[in-house]
């Protein structure tokens, strides 16, 4: 008797269970949702406004997963054609370095969508960067470029490169004087800006307008999201699509189209008092608060652009998901306890509990927001 109660206690509850997850999404709930694949298509066959909420901590600023947006750039492709390729002719010019040999595509192959697959960057002398070189993809969108955000915009980035002893070992204005060398960039810089003349903010801007048109293409996700197209995305990436926007918890920091949330986190990767020691952020604005912090990457193209981390530390996608499901706890020695620059790891990051499968899956949606790169051809060089 008391067994059989206990059966009916968990039929009933189970029963309420379904009955309010179905009523709570769609009281029509269809005839044809018979597994949990069949449900999450038709919870995600909605429009974005009626996806399932997401697992979002209180005071997090966010916007939904959608459709990758192309170059802001677009309408004015046309007017900008000419600065478009003249800044494409100096990304790939070596002679912009000190040592001829070093170009802007050295380190953003646009092959390896715009990264160079090293661990760290290797620069003028085959000196090694403190930093991995993340993807250019997208750059648009940034406030702030650099790992640590000591940029306020393309332009002002495309100075840091040339002026590093360590990466193209020279400085903007011999850049400038060996440009004015080659008479047939001349031209070049009369159609796109009016006038002969090259100095360093004609140079930068013409690498930052290239840099522009520079975006992901449509994945596997995006042909989902766009006339739910269920042939590439898969079962495995639907299920870690939830899995994302819930359990993992990815949508506190990598949300909207491009998957970033523009901003700053300690994810607890700062070697602190180590060897290999970076304060990231807490560099450029001298903030306790800010040590450890980096820049939240775009998740587009993610599996196409490893190693990952801003010093390259995974090479295999497995090992990021494993850091993050670990929740990253760091603990001071009895020596930092009150050192007020001590690391804090940022609170979003929780231990998550993911199983084997859960992590699979989560990767399979990663694989369904990366786009088979766009084939660039290296441009003939002017004067050579």
């Amino acid at each position: 008797m008391k067994k059989a109660f206990i059966l009916f206690l968990i039929t009933a509850v189970t029963g309420i269970c379904i009955s309010f997850t179905r009523n709570t999404i769609d009281p029509a709930y269809p005839s044809w949702v018979k597994t949990y694949e069949d449900t999450l298509l038709y919870w995600y066959s909605q429009p974005a406004k009626n996806w399932p909420k997401p697992t979002i901590d209180s005071g997090v600023v966010w916007t939904e997963l959608g459709i990758v947006p192309e170059s802001p750039l677009k309408p004015q492709f046309d007017v900008l054609k000419d600065k478009i390729e003249l800044g494409k002719l100096l990304f790939f010019d070596p002679r912009l370095s000190g040592s001829g040999q070093i170009s802007c595509a050295s380190c953003h192959v646009p092959d390896l969508s715009w990264t160079d697959g090293r661990e760290k960057s290797a620069g003028h002398d085959q000196q090694m960067n403190k930093r991995n070189a993340p993807t250019i993809l997208n750059s648009w969108f940034y406030k702030n470029l650099f790992w640590d955000g000591r940029s306020n915009g393309l332009a002002d980035q495309a100075f840091g490169p040339i002026n590093s002893e360590s990466e193209m070992h020279s400085s903007m204005s011999a850049t400038v004087s060996t440009l004015e060398k080659i008479a047939a960039y001349k031209p070049l810089f009369q159609k796109a800006f009016g006038s002969p003349e090259i100095n360093p903010e004609t140079v930068t801007e013409a690498i930052a307008t290239f840099e522009k048109t520079v975006v992901s293409r449509k994945a596997a996700f995006d042909k989902f999201v766009a006339v739910r197209d269920t042939i590439e995305f898969s079962k495995a990436a639907l299920r870690g699509l939830h899995l994302f926007r819930t359990k993992a918890r990815c949508m506190n920091c990598h949300n909207g189209p491009l998957l970033t949330d523009n901003s700053f986190h300690n994810i607890g990767l700062t070697y602190f008092g180590r060897e290999y020691e970076d304060l990231g952020r807490y560099k450029v604005t001298h903030k306790p608060e800010d040590v450890g912090k980096f820049k939240t990457p775009s998740l587009r193209d993610v599996i196409r652009t490893r190693p990952w981390m801003h010093n390259g530390l995974f090479d295999n996608i497995e090992g990021v998901l494993n850091i993050y499901n670990s929740g990253m706890p760091i603990r001071p020695k009895p020596a930092q306890e009150n050192d007020p620059l001590f690391p804090k790891t940022d609170p979003l990051i929780k231990k998550l509990n993911l199983t084997k499968a859960e992590k699979a899956d989560l990767i399979a949606f990663l694989e369904s927001i990366t786009a088979v790169p766009t084939k660039v051809r290296q441009p003939v060089l002017p004067g050579r």
